[in-house]
């Protein structure tokens, strides 16, 4: 059998050699950085994924030794292949960065601008997105679309208003999972994420849609509203789980595990699909091996502070009478007794869903 043949292809002025076939995005990920075009929809794990949100186009100066002609438009690079001697332009380009703005600006038309409540801000790779290539204002002078909030199954809530359509969640449901419950419905600008006739979302592996939604359209609700991503620790974790490989990342503060997700790479793939046990229904810190601390490899805020080897992950040894010539804490007030407002058995982490007045005392009427 002959080996699959290697074409060198030269991005932003960096030549490189990959197999026939590989597209010009994966070989821009193989020099890795800004050389490598954002993606929106594109997901390598997914077959069908990519050419929808259009933000990984490019300029092809050369098409190849053999036909050096220009390519006369801009491509898309997650859906075209690489030739021998092929030359392309990304971030070298004028072409490029215009339009990626025009294509940032449209995914932006009906987002909602509401980052500071949405719990996908610091992890958002619109948000990434339109720091890189957005604008400050909009030109959009009417009224944006708007969706009322879906729950779909017990543990997924879809936020159709922040949607943009990049079709992973689908495409993930119907290859990951037995049966497709979901799609997109109706056409044009009235397309939109929806289950059929009001089904629920209840397969063991349906919360990985979560992980592959770019924005926050798809959010957990065993986590909704209770903690900034910043304000975590993500660490490596796995367990023996009889239905995935039980391989996760962990989001501590503290001792207390706040929610459960899947390992990603620095594209913001997921590495290994995890079960719904793993992600909804253990989050005992007792219940999983740590490893230690996860490198964040997105310039996102959440690897801000976040540090690997030892620091993170050893408790200090030292007792609080070590470092205070022998004193013991002395407990000032027990605020539970005092304000006599929150309830001492409840832990922020284990509720079923957001806090709500309800679990609080409520005799101060």
């Amino acid at each position: 059998m002959s080996e699959q043949p290697l074409f060198k292809v030269t991005i932003d002025n960096i030549t490189i050699e990959v197999p026939a076939g590989t597209t010009i995005l994966n070989a821009a990920r193989k020099i890795g950085g800004e050389i490598a075009p954002p993606a929106m929809c594109y997901y390598s794990k997914l077959e069908g994924s990519g050419g929808k949100c259009r933000t990984c186009l490019v300029e092809v100066s050369k098409g190849s030794e053999k036909d050096p002609r220009p390519m006369p438009k801009l491509v898309a690079s997650c859906r075209t292949t690489v030739m021998d001697g092929m030359e392309v332009k990304n971030i070298t380009s004028e072409k490029v960065v215009d339009a990626r703005n025009g294509i940032v600006e449209f995914l932006l038309l009906n987002h909602p601008l509401d980052c500071p409540v949405c719990d996908q801000a610091g992890e958002c790779h619109l948000q990434d997105l339109s720091y890189n290539h957005g604008k400050a204002g909009t030109r959009y002078e009417f009224q944006r679309r708007t969706f009322k909030k879906h729950d779909l199954g017990e543990h997924i809530q879809l936020h159709m208003t922040r949607c943009i359509l990049c079709y992973r969640c689908v495409f993930t449901a119907d290859q990951l999972t037995q049966k497709r419950e979901h799609g997109v419905l109706d056409r044009g600008d009235h397309a939109e994420i929806a289950t059929f006739i009001e089904k629920n979302l209840d397969n063991e592996f349906i919360g990985n849609v979560i992980d592959v939604c770019p924005v926050g359209a798809l959010t957990d609700k065993t986590f909704r509203f209770k903690n900034r991503v910043w304000f975590l620790k993500p660490m490596n974790a796995h367990r023996n789980c009889p239905t995935c490989s039980g391989k996760v990342t962990l989001w501590n503060r503290g001792d207390e595990v706040y929610r459960v997700t899947a390992r990603k790479d620095q594209w913001g793939e997921v590495e290994e699909w995890i079960c719904n046990t793993c992600r909804f229904d253990t989050k005992n810190a007792s219940e999983w091996v740590i490893e230690g601390p996860r490198e964040i490899d997105r310039h996102s805020v959440i690897s801000q502070g976040h540090y690997a080897g030892n620091i993170g992950t050893n408790k200090p040894t030292e007792t609080f009478a070590a470092v205070n010539d022998g004193r013991q804490p002395q407990l000032l007030m027990d605020i539970h007794s005092v304000s006599d407002v929150n309830k001492p058995g409840n832990t922020l982490n284990k509720l079923n869903g957001p806090a709500h007045s309800n679990n609080f005392n409520n005799n101060h009427d």
